[in-house]
């Protein structure tokens, strides 16, 4: 298990109810209801909440690299992320899966970004080899 070098920042977040209740930042900036997925629930669950925040943390990731490489990445990137909710024997596993998005880039110079980030990215360092995990460009 790595261990941080050092702590950059720390979110914290109070959960009741579990996927069927609610979540809120300590400052506020994240307040929303929870709904187990396929329910009849207006609230958003943790998958979503998972592709969400994995594929915001690539595109930094991206940039990141993008900056010391000094290349200027498209404006109009994006990443369409999937999270699979699923069983696994007797208990549940998640999957991930990112479509990268770079127009206009070269197709080569833009897989090495990808694959650089993918190597920097917190959540990617966080899911490699616990769960499957699948980045394409598109």
């Amino acid at each position: 298990m790595a261990k941080l070098d050092q702590v950059l920042y720390t979110a914290n977040a109070h959960t009741t109810g579990g996927r069927d209740g609610a979540s809120r930042t300590d400052d506020g900036r994240l307040d929303v209801k929870l709904s187990s997925p396929g329910s009849s629930g207006t609230g958003t669950n943790p998958e979503q909440l998972f592709a969400a925040g994995y594929s915001a943390c690539f595109i930094g990731a991206m940039k990141a690299v993008a900056g010391m490489q000094k290349i200027s990445l498209p404006a109009d990137l994006f990443i369409d992320a999937s999270v699979d909710l699923g069983k696994v024997g007797q208990g549940y596993g998640i999957a991930a899966r990112l479509n990268v998005s770079l127009p206009g880039m070269d197709r080569a110079a833009a897989q090495a970004l990808v694959d650089a980030a993918h190597q920097v990215c917190p959540y990617s360092n966080a899911t490699r080899g616990n769960i499957d995990v699948t980045i394409t460009l598109i």
